[in-house]
């Protein structure tokens, strides 16, 4: 991964709190230890981020990618810790506590600093061998990663652009279908949520992407804003299509949703696709680098609520409504920072956030309208190009 990552604010807290280095111990699942060490691995490794550079911990199997693929200033492999004698005489788990020890006492690291997330077991085997670990608590590498390099973003877009052609399948598979008895046919079968889901991942392996879940949820199904969909498609009913693949090679994720009807579900699921599009762009025209993700959601907020709908703002309770946030960030993780939530705080240049209003009843169905967009100096860039319309068409991208 060839992002410049900045690791100012990390390096300060360390000399401010008298901390030698900050320790990752994870595989790359986890978005902190790929976003740092600029590496991938499926089995643990260990990324130690000191004043004077990035240093990793690696398995011999790793070893000559790590060397020629890693943002890290040094690699060392177990083997250069007398690794396998260490776990021969102590077992695998003292084995490994004391190679990374050693690893440690190489780079001049008594205090550790480590994530909420590290490994408790680990943790307290460093303490045995007199090394002071501390959980680093406010998330300072998830912080730096909200904020996006150039190159990010336009690893982001290209995973949109992946995300726009799997949309357009579905879209196509669901305005060509034929109607009978009030369901969607195609080439003589019912066209259900698990087919549409099939074409979707298909078509997104196709331009270098996958996803382990999506949602094509239609009626009620849709009403629930994470319920995955299943079964046959209805004519004249809400179908919400809510894609979130990630680029197999990058790791950055892309996120959108489009809510269809194919045929006419009735005057009110249209009147809430209009009020949902209305406060889609409303939240829009709020984003700027001066206000806050409150401010966005807010915004939002303000037209459902003005059209006479329940939002979780106009009461906490409801099951009906707008039922979620306006957005959240996006990058090698699909929920990151920033929030654009009641909690959001202040947006920056760089941020990747979603924008994504809804209105929910099982009565009716579900909307939802969701773009990606980047905020910038002077407001945002949709990194989005695909169209706004509820009645499904054959030729949807721009």
């Amino acid at each position: 991964m060839n992002v410049d990552v900045d690791l100012a604010p990390l390096r300060e807290y360390l000399s401010a709190e008298d901390l030698d280095g900050y320790l990752i111990d994870d595989d790359a699942s986890d978005a902190d230890q790929r976003y740092v060490s600029g590496f991938t691995a499926p089995d643990p490794y260990q990324t130690l981020v000191t004043a004077d550079g990035v240093h990793l911990l690696v398995s011999g199997l790793e070893y000559g990618r790590a060397t020629a693929q890693a943002n890290a200033d040094s690699v060392s492999r177990r083997a250069a810790y007398d690794y396998q004698r260490l776990v021969a005489e102590h077992g695998q788990y003292e084995g490994t506590i004391r190679t990374l020890v050693a690893f440690l006492e190489d780079h001049d690291v008594d205090a550790l600093a480590v994530p909420r997330t590290f490994p408790t077991g680990t943790a307290d085997g460093l303490r045995e061998h007199g090394v002071a670990v501390t959980a680093e608590r406010t998330g300072i590498v998830t912080d730096i990663r909200a904020t996006k390099t150039e190159w990010e973003v336009e690893r982001i877009r290209a995973s949109q652009r992946a995300n726009e052609a799997a949309m357009a399948r579905a879209e196509e598979l669901i305005a060509t279908a034929d109607i009978e008895d009030g369901t969607l046919v195609h080439d003589g079968d019912p066209l259900t949520s698990e087919r549409v889901t099939e074409e979707i991942e298909v078509t997104l392996l196709r331009h270098g992407c996958a996803l382990d879940e999506t949602i094509v949820a239609c009626g009620a199904d849709g009403a629930d804003p994470h319920d995955r969909g299943s079964g046959p498609l209805a004519a004249d009913e809400l179908i919400v299509i809510d894609i979130f693949p990630r680029d197999k090679e990058t790791g950055y994720f892309a996120d959108m949703t489009r809510t269809f009807a194919r045929g006419d579900p009735g005057e009110e699921a249209r009147r809430r696709y209009e009020v949902t599009r209305d406060a889609y762009e409303a939240a829009l025209e709020t984003v700027a680098a001066d206000v806050t993700g409150a401010d966005v959601h807010a915004a939002a907020c303000d037209v459902i609520e003005d059209a006479g709908y329940e939002t979780l703002r106009s009461d906490p309770n409801t099951d009906t409504g707008f039922i979620h946030s306006t957005g959240h960030g996006v990058g090698l993780d699909i929920h990151e920072e920033p929030s654009v939530s009641p909690s959001g705080g202040d947006l920056e240049p760089g941020h990747v956030i979603s924008i994504e209003p809804g209105i929910y009843d099982p009565a009716v169905g579900g909307v939802r309208i969701e773009d990606l967009i980047v905020v910038t100096e002077d407001g945002y860039e949709n990194l989005t190009e695909y169209r706004i319309g509820l009645e499904p068409t054959t030729d949807a991208r721009e």
